[in-house]
């Protein structure tokens, strides 16, 4: 019997093996969301809290995200996260939340630092929400956003450079259109300040660049998978497109490793809650092992992506896990158990492990499968087309988060015939599974300071009480305590280089941006922007928008009594006579008044 012709028996219920059991899911469950976030961009020293464990560790490439988790950026470092079409660009020192995640609504927090968010769609039925300690920002339509959390100031700006915005808080709501910026400070009494926004910085360059390529990127991919598949701007810069006679559009990748194939580059990490997910190490490797099928063509692996559809199923790892106890025996691991699985091929059924409803089935099989009868779903003799490449490795390795290539056993085509389904759900998790990384030194992240955490933040919408922030949340719709609200002030011109995020620092590199977009595996640094405050000029009260013309006042002279027209003639009083100084001779008037005198006593 050749490995080609041998039919693999799937049984179910699940053989017992050296599995550890695992309580199952309760029945009354939802189905998980059908869209995730994607840690695609990771630079410097970035920090995971995943929301099912209060413990930091560093962050992993191509890590899906959900409500609950946590992220932050250490200085001098920054992220990149995906969420469908939508970018957001997360500077360094920034605090970052996923409170509520799903089909339909994203929403964040931001208790400090830079997030510079670009939606390139958002349709009617969909919300975008970013809450902040000082209010909560709801984006209405496509555009470019970026929002700043000054925590030392208790404040917050949202710049919109392209679409509408509205922001909410103490009571009040305040909109915000293109090529404005709004500032806003305080919880229970909310100050504004409105403004024109500032010239693009740094950071919003280096962004606006990344974004760009991104588009061009989905563009040239477009009319083989939709644009709000995650990761499908990978493929373009990553692999060739082309036309296969049995499976249609089919991507190649390029420049693989040696003895590479699907679902063995990469490690396991449990994440709720789907449960077991496929974390891939290559910088593409988000959509191929998320979304359609891998098969064997041309002489080498093609991912096969399916039908085009709006929005496709995110799962977590579209594998068939395989076991058992004669298995285990044939590949000859040890003590421990042994966990393998199998890449699921075109048009073959993904089953999920972790508790679906029907109609999840369906919806996550539709680009391969369409005429799937759940009730009667064939398990019990399948002939799975990638049968013969079985990755298999130590259960330590699968539950410990650590890399499968290179603990990878050779699988014997014997034990390949004594494989039998098994239930991934079966494997209880560890701690390295929830954390994602395995145990030991080497790590480089970093601890967020408390009081960014501890911020309560201020939200539209409630979010699930499990993905509450650490400080809580307060209703946007609550009312300030002071009675009089302050009214939103006049837009006026902004001025340059205006600082809306932190104080000034100065020992930053004078290259921290190129340009361009780099490489996840090289990344440039990407802080936080840093702009000059602009200088506080002395209060003058307003001045009327018409004043009086000023009359130039008369020279003041010194006041004079009035003169009298015809003025009475002065007499002049007759002098005493006045005694003579010695030796010196009379004068005329002086002997005049001798001469009159000595006629008086004549007289007399």
């Amino acid at each position: 019997m050749t490995l080609r012709s041998l039919s693999m028996r799937i049984a179910i219920p699940v053989v017992a093996c050296a599995l550890v059991s695992a309580q199952g899911p309760p029945q009354d469950q939802p189905d998980p969301p059908s869209r995730v976030a994607r840690l695609n961009y990771i630079n410097g020293s970035v920090s995971f809290r995943p929301g099912s464990v209060e413990e930091w560790t560093a962050a992993t490439l191509n890590y899906p995200l959900t409500t609950g988790d946590h992220l932050w950026t250490d200085r001098e470092s920054g992220a990149e996260i995906h969420i469908g079409a939508g970018v957001l660009h997360l500077a360094d020192q920034t605090a970052f939340a996923i409170l509520n995640l799903d089909d339909r609504t994203a929403q964040l927090s931001v208790t400090q630092g830079a997030v510079n968010v670009n939606l390139p769609r958002l349709g009617p039925d969909e919300s975008f929400e970013v809450d902040t300690p000082n209010g909560a920002i709801v984006l209405l339509r496509s555009g470019d956003y970026r929002i700043d959390v000054n925590g030392d100031a208790n404040s917050t700006a949202l710049v919109v450079r392209a679409g509408d915005a509205e922001v909410t808080g103490s009571g009040q709501a305040m909109p915000v259109h293109a090529r404005q910026m709004l500032r806003f400070a305080g919880t229970d009494q909310l100050t504004t300040e409105a403004l024109a926004a500032p010239a693009p910085d740094e950071f919003d360059r280096w962004c606006m660049d990344r974004d760009q390529n991104e588009a061009r990127a989905i563009r040239a991919s477009e009319r083989y998978v939709p644009p709000d598949m995650i990761g499908a701007g990978d493929l373009a810069g990553n692999g060739v497109w082309r036309t296969d006679p049995v499976y249609g559009p089919v991507w190649v990748p390029m420049r693989t490793p040696v003895g590479w194939a699907p679902y063995r580059f990469g490690h396991w990490a449990y994440v709720m809650p789907w449960g077991w997910t496929w974390i891939d190490d290559m910088p593409w490797g988000f959509a191929p092992f998320h979304y359609g099928r891998w098969a064997m063509a041309g002489g080498g692996w093609v991912w096969v992506p399916g039908a085009m559809v709006a929005r496709p199923v995110y799962a977590p790892a579209l594998v068939a896990f395989v076991g058992g106890g004669g298995f285990s025996m044939a590949v000859g691991v040890g003590g421990g158990g042994v966990a393998a699985w199998i890449p699921l091929g075109p048009r073959e059924v993904y089953r999920p492990y972790y508790h679906v409803s029907d109609a999840y089935v369906r919806n996550v099989n539709v680009t391969h499968v369409t005429n799937i009868n759940v009730t009667n779903v064939n398990v019990t003799n399948v002939n799975y087309v990638n049968r013969t490449y079985v990755t298999a490795v130590p259960q330590g390795t699968f539950t410990g988060a650590r890399p499968v290539a290179t603990a990878a056993v050779r699988v014997p085509p014997e034990a390949i015939g004594r494989a039998q389904a098994v239930n991934a759900m079966d494997v209880r998790p560890v701690r390295e599974s929830y954390m994602g990384h395995p145990s030991g030194p080497g790590q480089r992240f970093g601890t967020p300071p408390a009081r960014a955490m501890e911020r309560p933040v201020v939200v539209k919408q409630a979010p699930p009480e499990s993905a509450r922030p650490m400080g809580g949340v307060r209703m946007a719709n609550q009312p300030a305590v002071a009675p009089n609200r302050p009214a939103v002030a006049p837009i006026r011109p902004a001025q340059p280089q205006m600082d809306v995020t932190r104080p000034q620092r100065n020992d930053r590199p004078a290259n921290i941006y190129n340009g361009r977009p780099q490489p996840a595996n090289n990344p440039p640094s990407n802080p936080a922007p840093q702009v000059e405050r602009a200088p506080q000029r002395e209060y003058r009260p307003p001045q009327p928008s018409n004043p009086a013309p000023q009359v130039e006042r008369a020279p003041q002279r010194e006041y004079r009594p009035p003169q009298p027209t015809n003025p009475a003639p002065q007499v002049q009083q007759s002098q005493p006579p006045q005694e003579r100084p010695h030796g010196q001779p009379p004068s005329r008037d002086q002997r005049r008044n001798n001469s009159d005198r000595k006629k008086e006593e004549k007289k007399q």
